[in-house]
Order: C-alpha cells, then sequence, then structure tokens
C-alpha cells in the first residue's frame, strides 16, 4: 500500500495550462494503474484520467479527452496531469489515486488508496 500526495493545484485564467504532480511512497510497486480524479464543490468525484502503471494504455473522461495528458516516471514513482485549455468547468478538487482491484480503469470504485487532493480553480 501506497501513500499519495498531490502537488501544483492553484488559480489560473481560462485557457491557461497546469501541471499536476503526485508522488507515491511506500508499498506502491503492486499497483496495476493509477489515476485522476477530481471532485467540484456540490458534486459527485469523477474520473479524469489513468494509466497503466507497468505499461502504456492511458484513459480519459470525454470532458477532458485532447486537452488533458497523463503521464507518470516510474522510477520517481511520480504521475502527472498535464491539464491544457483549462475551463472554469475544470474546477475541483483533483485527487490522485492507486487502483487497488481488477476491473476497468475508468472505474472509481477501483481506486482504493487516494492522495489529500490539490485544488485548481480556474476563472473566466
Amino acid at each position: 500500500q501506497a501513500q499519495l500526495a498531490e502537488y501544483g493545484g492553484r488559480s489560473v485564467r481560462e485557457g491557461e495550462s497546469l501541471k499536476l504532480s503526485c508522488v507515491a511512497s511506500g508499498r506502491f510497486f503492486a499497483t496495476s494503474g493509477m489515476g485522476w480524479f477530481r471532485q467540484a464543490t456540490g458534486k459527485e468525484r469523477e474520473f479524469v484520467a489513468s494509466i497503466v502503471w507497468l505499461g502504456e494504455p492511458t484513459f480519459y473522461a470525454d470532458s477532458v479527452k485532447g486537452r488533458f495528458t497523463i503521464t507518470k516516471d516510474n522510477s520517481k514513482n511520480t504521475l502527472y496531469l498535464e491539464m491544457n485549455n483549462l475551463r472554469p468547468e475544470d474546477t475541483a478538487v483533483y485527487y490522485c489515486a492507486a487502483k487497488t482491484e481488477m476491473g476497468a480503469y475508468t472505474d472509481i470504485e477501483l481506486y482504493g488508496i487516494w492522495g489529500q487532493g490539490t485544488q485548481v480553480t480556474v476563472s473566466s
């Protein structure tokens, strides 16, 4: 089991870019996948993007496809989310998470280890 910590959230203007990081520590290498999720005020936490940890496939929510890119650096136990052309609708607390159950990489219920979240605010 790993502990996750997100970094990089801040306030930006619409159209700007931002890169988030998530650093994993502890017994991380059993994880099959890592993902980014977000939760806006008053809304359910939702899937954003995920990646196979020891592989190449990536997955994206339709709302961010073409704008966000998920990457990783296994040697640094670090997950990234490059967010481009940000919109006010992207405003949320962003969480990284490690997949702990078998199944779809887009299913939030299969992720069991979570970071504390980092706030991203996009102003119009």
